[in-house]
């Protein structure tokens, strides 16, 4: 409950606390930032200037904020899907996890010597 609120209210503070930091905390940060700037910039008249509320820039606030957020609940879920290595369902283990007939790459540096 915790990781989809804040994946809702504040994407990128739940991608640093429950994910890797590294993963995409910065672009997901830039598209929050967005909306949060589009949303506010609606109630001043928008880009075109209008006297009153501008229905279009506060519609692509709600988008950016909608997309960050989606975002950061896919990172962290998929985050804690690769933190499950035991079951193999992980596409990130089946690449890291080497094969019980992989040899070791220093093994074969040493031979040579």
């Amino acid at each position: 409950m915790k990781r989809r609120f804040l994946a809702l209210a504040v994407p990128p503070v739940a991608v640093c606390k429950f994910s890797c930091a590294g993963c995409c905390a910065a672009p997901i940060g830039v598209f929050w930032i967005a909306g949060l700037v589009s949303i506010i910039y609606a109630f001043f008249g928008g880009p075109a200037g209008l006297e009153s509320f501008s229905n279009g820039t506060f519609l692509l606030g709600v988008i950016l904020w909608g997309v960050a957020a989606t975002w950061a609940a896919l990172t962290i879920g998929g985050i804690n899907a690769d933190d499950q290595c035991d079951s193999q369902s992980s596409t990130f283990c089946r690449m890291v996890k080497p094969a019980i007939d992989d040899s070791d790459p220093m093994d074969e540096i040493k031979k040579f010597q």
